[in-house]
């Protein structure tokens, strides 16, 4: 018992240390991707919204081989049990893969709309539905730590990416009306991220079923609704210049980033929590405003930033922190 406890707590802070890698580099990959000046038509984000969902399901199916011992019998009786003999079970999950589909594009919409302080503060409020949506519909219960670190996190974030006079300057060449759009998409993502993986989470600790069989679920339904947002958006884009118009290798470095995205934080769902997630990612922020002072020189950390840094990283230890009640004994 005391093994599989272990193995579980290795587990949890390996997936939430790559998630914070992953974040990182996605964040970082995808702005400059957006903003990188080139010959040519840009990619569209639609379609990189489609192929990260494809290629999700490609590794999924590769891991589900793996899990059945290299045997494709038993890859296709799996798949032919757990996915087309279950379709009410399938089902179940088009209702956050729509919404997870529709998130990634919100975010592509945010970043070629907000400035990037803006864009990041602004969707940390993602912790705080997440932790409003684990309360209602997952009967949670946090106690005053908790909501205490929550509202330190929130803080802390807010002084972290608190634009520096550079960045007020660049945010005035932004129209009023493109900031309105971004502020208008992040919001929507923070809601619908809260609803989205609360909703997964539940249906992941409520079945059976393996993780990389419910994404693969997942991202069956991911593409057919990316496929269809491009028809509407980008319909007469695509005919004209092809589906992977704009792509070269950053644009492909962005597409794994986001697919391994939806596999760590599966398996963040699986091993933590969806507020444990929301934190990891709070720390990658940190982590990409240290790597822009240092690799990329267009960020110069002021008190402010080392304040916000401190917070977050109280927050952090707050939330895991659970007070025993006097008088019980402790097991060894």
């Amino acid at each position: 018992a005391n093994e599989d406890k272990t193995m579980s707590a290795n587990l949890k802070y390996l997936s939430l240390g790559i998630l914070v890698f992953q974040t990182t580099s996605l964040v970082l990959t995808m702005r400059y991707s957006r903003t990188l000046k080139e010959e040519g038509p840009r990619y569209l984000s639609s379609t990189a919204v489609v192929v990260a969902e494809l290629l999700k399901i490609m590794a999924c199916i590769l891991l589900v081989y793996k899990d059945s011992k290299c045997s494709l019998r038993a890859l296709n009786r799996i798949l032919h049990d757990e996915i087309l003999n279950k379709p009410m079970e399938t089902l179940k999950l088009a209702i956050p893969s729509g919404i997870y589909t529709l998130q990634n594009n919100l975010l592509y919409v945010a970043l070629s709309n907000l400035d990037a302080a803006t864009y990041q503060v602004t969707y940390q409020l993602k912790i705080l539905t997440t932790a409003l949506f684990s309360v209602s519909m997952l009967s949670k219960k946090l106690g005053v730590y908790q909501w205490l670190s929550l509202v330190i996190l929130m803080t802390g974030v807010a002084f972290v990416q608190w634009p520096s006079d550079s960045q007020e300057l660049n945010s005035k060449e932004l129209t009023a009306g493109s900031q309105f759009v971004g502020l208008m998409a992040v919001l929507t993502a923070c809601f619908s991220s809260g609803f989205a993986g609360v909703y997964f989470e539940k249906i992941l600790k409520e079945t059976k079923q393996s993780v990389w069989i419910r994404n693969i679920q997942l991202g069956f339904f991911g593409s057919i609704f990316g496929l269809m947002g491009v028809y509407v958006y980008d319909g007469e884009l695509v005919s004209k210049n092809g589906f992977f118009q704009g792509y070269n290798r950053l644009t492909w470095i962005v597409v794994v980033l986001q697919a391994l995205g939806g596999l760590v934080i599966a398996a963040v769902i699986k091993y933590a929590d969806n507020i444990l997630k929301g934190f990891a990612t709070s720390l990658s922020i940190i982590l990409s405003t240290l790597i822009s002072y240092f690799w990329l020189q267009d960020f110069v950390p002021t008190s402010v930033f080392f304040l916000g840094a401190i917070l977050v990283i109280t927050a952090t230890f707050l939330y895991g922190y659970d007070p025993k009640p006097a008088g019980n004994p402790t097991k060894a």
